[in-house]
């Protein structure tokens, strides 16, 4: 399912640089660090099937999965009704944490960062089994997290914009968009909802230089990180996703690595570039994930699949 590029007359799209009607901000502690993020919950009070953990990617914020630009963009809301709290986290080195991390954090760091916080979540603010939903750098955050996790901590994983093997040097980030990372980052601009690019002041942020040269170490960590990952994983790669090589091939050897993950899922999503969760496609995008996040709450689901 696509949006269209101008919102339903009957839809009347929130506030600029606002939240979505249910969704609001905390600030959780991640052992003397504050992250700030976005939490939607059921209405009514119910108990949430599974709390989703929404990863934002590089230069990007949580508010990035609760696009304003059109209603049915937000994966907040989304998830919401569906019966599925959702928490999506500032990473370190973004929103609260930033005078306290101003040059960020490296992935394995940030892994520890996000445990701590996910630990405080988990005491104060929501309930049932985690799911990590994550973007880009995020993702690649969800897979540290995962690699060092006991198999039941987490669900499984649903990640999109991120591979193993680049298309691009990640040497490029931190260059500005004179080196072509409105390309790389956005793809054709008609894939996004109208009023996207007045509204996203509101969701970009720096990337932290430790995040940068993080990104520059990928390839070596995922070769490390893949194989330790116990849960089933969801890829999803966007037809015009420029950042990460895509063939067959790269895309068979990406399950390859993925050697004790009992289920591996590899998704493409046709007329949507790298930013998925903001553009036309996102609602498509989510609702699939969120179809893999049934499956995997299933213990009846196929123990293996690629």
């Amino acid at each position: 399912m696509m949006l269209t590029s101008t919102a339903h007359p009957s839809h009347r799209a929130p506030a600029p640089g606002g939240l979505s009607p249910g969704v609001r901000r905390i600030t959780l502690d991640a052992a003397g660090t504050p992250l700030s993020a976005l939490l939607s919950e059921p209405a009514g009070g119910r108990a949430p099937r599974a709390t989703v953990v929404a990863l934002h990617g590089g230069g990007m914020s949580a508010g990035y999965f609760d696009g304003q630009a059109h209603p049915d963009v937000s994966l907040l809301t989304l998830g919401a009704r569906l019966g599925y709290a959702v928490l999506a986290l500032d990473r370190p080195g973004y929103g609260a944490s930033a005078p306290y991390l101003p040059t960020g954090q490296r992935l394995l760091e940030q892994a520890a960062t996000v445990r701590a916080a996910l630990a405080d979540a988990q005491a104060r603010h929501v309930s049932g089994p985690l799911f990590l939903l994550a973007h880009s750098f995020g993702g690649k955050l969800a897979l540290a997290l995962a690699a060092d996790a006991p198999p039941d901590t987490f669900l499984g994983l649903d990640i999109s914009g991120c591979g193993h093997r680049p298309a691009v040097s990640a040497a490029l980030l931190g260059r500005g968009a004179r080196t072509g990372l409105r390309r790389l980052n956005w793809g054709p601009l008609r894939l996004y909802p109208d009023g996207t690019f007045s509204e996203v002041a509101a969701v970009v942020a720096p990337m932290p230089g430790q995040e940068i040269e993080s990104a520059q170490e990928w390839r070596g960590l995922a070769t490390r990180l893949l194989p330790r990952v116990r849960v089933p994983v969801r890829f999803t790669f966007a037809e015009h996703e420029a950042w990460w090589r895509q063939s067959d091939a790269d895309l068979t050897d990406l399950a390859a690595q993925l050697s004790a993950a009992p289920r591996v899922l590899i998704d493409r999503l046709s007329g949507a570039g790298h930013n998925i969760s903001l553009g036309c496609a996102a609602r498509a995008y989510h609702l699939r994930a969120l179809a893999f996040l049934d499956e995997c709450l299933d213990t009846g689901a196929p123990s293996a699949e690629r």
